[in-house]
């Protein structure tokens, strides 16, 4: 729990919305902007924002608002904020969030990119591995490959879509998906030759 009476600091390169809160950091508050989102659930949706201008704090944000896991916890992070007070905040910790990042994912070469994707893609299925005691037997296999670095290229292209369907199953709700710098491996594989095989795998 954080005290909304400890001296304020400035929140300088912090992009944890969970961090900046429990530090009582100073915050301007954006969670209005949650009520416009609540109205476009279901559909994808483009942040477009200069670099540094606050976008991986607003869906570090929406993480922490939407994830079903530890909701009584992260409700407590939006105490005395704007959105506690809206009709909307009966719709926090209803929902299974994936939250990726590519801001570290610039190579030089397609195969030590994919070699990245496969490990931050096996950090992911790991951290949801709970998804293994429920599964069907023809999950179970492409689950635990992916997790070891075993999948072969069509699995991988389809890991988010694999995770998605399985998290749906499991809690009977919609998943919220955030993709945080997506274009950054693009633009590296464009600087580097491999735009071709980076593109085809991306879409």
């Amino acid at each position: 729990m954080f005290s909304l009476e400890a001296k304020k600091g400035l929140p300088n390169g912090i992009s944890d919305f969970k961090v900046l809160r429990e530090a009582n950091y100073y915050y301007v508050d954006k969670t209005k902007w949650i009520e416009e989102l609540q109205q476009e659930i279901g559909k994808t949706i483009l942040f477009t924002r200069p670099r540094r201008f606050g976008k991986t704090l607003n869906m570090s944000m929406l993480q922490y608002f939407f994830d079903i896991q530890n909701q009584e916890e992260n409700a407590k992070l939006f105490q005395g904020l704007e959105i506690e007070h809206s009709p909307y905040m009966a719709e926090q910790g209803k929902y299974p969030v994936v939250f990726l990042s590519f801001k570290d994912t610039k190579r030089n070469t397609w195969e030590e990119m994919i070699s990245d994707i496969r490990f931050f893609i096996s950090e992911l299925f790991y951290s949801f591995r709970f998804l293994l005691e429920n599964s069907n037997e023809f999950d179970i296999p492409v689950f635990k490959g992916i997790i070891t670095k075993k999948s072969n290229m069509s699995e991988l292209t389809n890991s988010l879509k694999i995770l998605s369907r399985m998290l749906k199953e499991h809690y009977q709700q919609k998943v919220v998906i955030l993709i945080d710098e997506y274009d950054t491996p693009i633009l590296s594989a464009y600087e580097h030759g491999y735009y071709e095989e980076a593109i085809s795998f991306f879409r």
